[in-house]
């Protein structure tokens, strides 16, 4: 399931694959890793986008969760009916205004999201430590400057 890293040699870089052709291939290997161990979990990869997201920011409105995930706002609601039955976020009206909901991970939605986060990073680990330390340093620290960008 592995793809090979070979060095980098420079190359002129019209001679380069277009970064979104690098960039898909990688995400596709990553979502293929991470999904085995989402689907043992019971949870698809929205979810655990669903949980990321408030695990980060832990009090978001349906519509704000929606806008940053890049997610239609009704798309989401089969997801979160999911996850607030398995008793993994709460889902309450907001005090000031009801018609609004405010969404928050419950403590055991925060452990698993914490498990999936720790047993997915050791997944990427592999990937990454055919990387020399300071080539995986140098590519994590622009691969998120470009994501803050983004």
């Amino acid at each position: 399931m592995f793809f090979e890293v070979t060095a980098v040699l420079p190359r002129d870089q019209d001679d380069r694959p277009d970064l979104a052709a690098m960039v898909t291939r990688l995400s596709r290997w990553l979502i293929a890793m991470e999904q085995p161990i989402l689907t043992a979990q019971g949870l698809s990869m929205w979810g655990y986008v669903v949980l990321t997201a408030l695990d980060e920011t832990p009090l978001r409105t349906q519509t704000a969760l929606a806008r940053t995930i890049g997610a239609d706002k009704t798309r989401i609601i089969g997801v979160l009916d999911d996850l607030q039955q398995r008793g993994l976020i709460r889902r309450e009206p907001d005090p000031a205004d009801r018609r609004v909901h405010l969404l928050r991970l419950t403590p055991a939605g925060r452990r698993l999201h914490t498990k999936l986060r720790r047993a997915i990073r050791q997944e990427e680990d592999r990937l990454l430590n055919r990387l020399s330390v300071a080539d995986r340093q140098v590519f994590l620290r622009v691969l998120q400057a470009l994501d803050a960008q983004s």
